[in-house]
C-alpha cells in the first residue's frame, strides 16, 4: 500500500519531534559531561549527524524524510510542473506536522532530562554573520539533497545528509540550524541548544534566502531537477497512485 497523506504527516511530525529531541537532548547531556565548549559542540554534532541519518533511514520510505520546511518548499516548487514530488496541499500539512513535531521534540527532550517542559531560551543568536551561514548552510542542504535525487543516489541520503550536518556544525557561524520548524523548535528550551524567541525570524529568513539561492543554483546546474523531486529524500511513491 502506498502512504496515505496523514501517515506520511505523521512520519514527518514523529521524525522531526526525534531529530530536535536528538539536537536538544545531546546538547543537554553534553553540557553534563563536560565543561568545554569545543568537546560540547563536538558531542552534540555527532549525536544529531547519527540520530539525522538513522530517522532518515526509518521514515525516509512513508514521507521521504524531509523533517525541513525548506525542503518540502523546494521539493514542491521544484516539482510542480513535472507532477512529481509534493502538491500544494502535501506542503501545507507537510509544514504543520514539521513544526509541530519541533515543538513537540523540545519538549520531549526536556522532560528526559528532568528539565521544565517549556522554557524559553534566553540565548541570543543574531548578527549578519549567523545568518550569512544560515544562508550557507541551508543552500549547501538542498544542493545535496537535489543532486542526489537528479543523479539517482538518492539511496546514500542518509549518510550523506546526516554527514553534512555534521560538518555544517563547524564550517558555520551559525553551527548550521538549516530548518525553519528546527529553529522553531529549539526556541522552546533554555538548553545548550536553544535559540532565543527574539533571534528566530532572523534565522528563518536567513533559511528563506537560502532556499531561494538554493533553489536557482540547482535550476542552474541541474535545468531538469524537477523529475526527480519525487525521490526526495528517499524515494516516496508518485502522487498520482497514492491511496
Amino acid at each position: 500500500m502506498n502512504p496515505t497523506l496523514w501517515r506520511r504527516l505523521l512520519a514527518e511530525f514523529v521524525g522531526t519531534a526525534l531529530l530536535v529531541t536528538a539536537v536538544v537532548g545531546s546538547g543537554v547531556m553534553a553540557t553534563r559531561l563536560s565543561d568545554d565548549i569545543g568537546l560540547q559542540l563536538l558531542e552534540n554534532s555527532v549525536a544529531t549527524a547519527f540520530a539525522l541519518g538513522a530517522l532518515i533511514l526509518t521514515f525516509g520510505p512513508v514521507s521521504g524524510a524531509h523533517f525541513n520546511p525548506v525542503v518540502s518548499a523546494a521539493d514542491w516548487f521544484l516539482g510542480r510542473r513535472t507532477g512529481t514530488g509534493l502538491s500544494a496541499r502535501d506542503l501545507g500539512g507537510y509544514v504543520v506536522a514539521q513544526v509541530a513535531g519541533a515543538i513537540g521534540g523540545a519538549v520531549l527532550a526536556d522532560l528526559m532530562f528532568k528539565l521544565p517542559a517549556v522554557d524559553f531560551s534566553d540565548k541570543h543568536r543574531t548578527g549578519t554573520d549567523l545568518w550569512l551561514g544560515e544562508v550557507v548552510a541551508t543552500t549547501g542542504l538542498l544542493l545535496l539533497i537535489f543532486a542526489l535525487a537528479r543523479s539517482g543516489r538518492a539511496a546514500v541520503a542518509p549518510a550523506a545528509v546526516g554527514a553534512y550536518i555534521g560538518a555544517a556544525y563547524w564550517f558555520t557561524s551559525s553551527t548550521s540550524f538549516a530548518n525553519p520548524a528546527v529553529t522553531i523548535g529549539r526556541a522552546f528550551t533554555d538548553t545548550f541548544a536553544g535559540i532565543a524567541p527574539a533571534s528566530v525570524p532572523g534565522f528563518v529568513v536567513a533559511q528563506l534566502v537560502g532556499l531561494a539561492v538554493g533553489v536557482g543554483l540547482l535550476l542552474a546546474l541541474y535545468p531538469s531537477v524537477g523529475s526527480a523531486a519525487g525521490d526526495v529524500v528517499v524515494a516516496h511513491p508518485d502522487e498520482s497512485v497514492r491511496s
